[in-house]
């Protein structure tokens, strides 16, 4: 399957808790259909914070910070601005 967007692309997130923020793709996860994004402003965070249950790993669960990863349909790719010299 091919996707609209790959590695290291320029994108905006124009859908979900993210939207509208930019972001780099650090990587596209086929099995999904989802890519992990590292976003370009760091407003009150650098990655994002998700929920996890209790484990034998994590034995208090709780909020975690984590790299956040959107639905490949949720990311458009940001047109590169040209210069000419």
């Amino acid at each position: 399957m091919s996707y609209h967007v790959k590695k290291a692309d320029k994108v905006v997130v124009i859908s979900g808790t993210h939207k509208g923020e930019g972001a780099v793709i650090k990587a596209v996860l086929t099995k999904n259909d989802r890519v992990v994004l590292e976003f370009t402003e760091q407003k009150d965070r650098k990655i994002g914070k998700r929920t996890i249950k209790k484990s034998q790993a994590n034995p208090r669960g709780g909020m975690v910070e984590r790299t956040v990863s959107v639905h490949v349909s949720n990311v458009a790719k940001v047109a590169e601005e040209k210069k000419t010299e």
